[in-house]
């Protein structure tokens, strides 16, 4: 029987679930981009952006996606001729080094697979391999939306600091800014893009560059820079409209401004708690659902995993069917098996993610999971037992 009407739920790794105060916040006739309110608005935004990523340093806003600010903040750091170090840990850190190919860099990969972290060491064998720094920047996801790794930057960032070498270190954090901990400058990183769509619950159409001095130094040393591209204007403008280049994205800065008044409120320790105790709950389900059949957890270790999406591995024949049956009976988006092709599963089939960054809470996962056992039972795959009351029990006591 179809179940599926009424609120359905997107649990994807973004864009992610948007709250009502933020849509309400945008649905408004469009204001003045010249002066007034909007002027203001806009430094405050900047101001908590930086709060949320824990830098005292610059932030820019362009309008466009996670692949827009790869390319803003390679345009400022990296001319052709220029290479970069590139540890990948799944589909998005192979297309951060794309996107620096497509500059005209050269970008060194070393690929640690789907189910293994970044080993810091080998990241600093190679920087030490380069006696001539033709490396500029070491380009890192903290969280890959498509394997659920996270990257220990801190440890990253030491491993690189014991080399000497002065290249940049430069952090994806598009899944897990306002999901997974993340302390800019106590970690550290000299640049970092994020984007509107998931932790910090807004459409998708803006991104985020933060940079440091030392970043900021790297692009004065460019002979050129895009005019589109370069931060220099967005973060010391003149006049207003260069924050942008043009016009603002107005309703998007309107949903951010209440998207940021909820973190703050809640606070960001609140926030990066709140999704691990949430994460930890669906890791417990998983990993009971796992003793009585095929689904397992694509990341072994929980100190590798990020809070805010979770891989899953169920075989070939059980994934799609169980997505679509969540989808189409109860209402429940799940995450496809995105860059997780495999030889003997070329559609990625046995492959699903959950999504469960930014505004999410225990009722919503508790939810989920239920519904995901639901489809399981419907479908006949096989599973162990006790999974919603191990999520239940992760929750009551945090």
């Amino acid at each position: 029987m179809q179940l599926s009407q009424g609120q359905t739920y997107l649990a994807i790794p973004g864009p992610s679930v948007m709250p009502e105060a933020v849509l309400r916040a945008m649905h408004r006739t469009a204001p003045n981009i010249y002066e007034g309110e909007l002027i203001d608005l806009t430094a405050g935004v900047l101001r908590d952006l930086k709060k949320v990523a824990r830098t005292e340093h610059h932030a820019a806003i362009y309008i466009g996606n996670g692949h827009a600010v790869w390319e803003a903040s390679l345009a400022n750091v990296v001319e052709p001729g220029d290479k970069v170090l590139v540890p990948a840990a799944g589909t998005f850190g192979h297309g951060w080094g794309e996107m620096a190919v497509g500059l005209g860099a050269e970008a060194e990969v070393i690929d640690f697979g789907r189910q293994s972290p970044i080993d810091p060491a080998r990241v600093a064998e190679a920087l030490a391999a380069d006696v001539t720094h033709e490396i500029k920047a070491v380009l890192v996801t903290h969280v890959d939306t498509s394997t659920s790794l996270k990257c220990d930057v801190p440890a990253l960032r030491k491993a690189m600091d014991a080399t000497g070498h002065p290249a940049l270190l430069m952090v994806d954090c598009i899944a897990s800014l306002g999901c997974d901990r993340f302390e800019m400058d106590a970690w550290g990183v000299d640049v970092m893009v994020a984007g509107s769509q998931k932790g910090l619950m807004v459409p998708p159409g803006m991104g985020f560059v933060f940079f440091n001095e030392k970043a900021a130094a790297r692009r004065a040393e460019l002979k050129r820079v895009s005019r589109y591209w370069d931060w220099a204007p967005r973060v010391n403008p003149d006049v207003y409209y260069q924050h942008f280049c043009g016009t603002a994205p107005t309703h998007h800065l309107y949903g951010l401004r209440v998207a940021l008044d909820m973190l703050m409120d809640e606070g960001m320790e609140h926030v990066w708690q709140r999704h691990e105790t949430l994460a930890r709950a669906i890791w417990a389900a998983s990993e009971a659902w796992g003793t009585g059949g095929p689904l397992a957890l694509n990341v072994a270790q929980a100190q590798d995993r990020s809070t805010a999406v979770t891989s899953l591995q169920i075989g070939a024949e059980h994934g799609t069917r169980l997505r679509r049956w969540c989808q189409d009976n109860a209402g429940l988006t799940l995450g496809i098996g995105l860059g997780m092709a495999t030889e003997e599963d070329p559609q990625s089939d046995g492959f699903f993610r959950f999504g469960h960054m930014g505004h999410v809470n225990a009722q919503m996962i508790m939810g989920l999971l239920a519904t995901v056992q639901a489809g399981m039972m419907a479908l006949d795959i096989p599973h162990g037992p006790g999974a919603v009351e191990a999520a239940a029990k992760v929750i009551a006591e945090a």
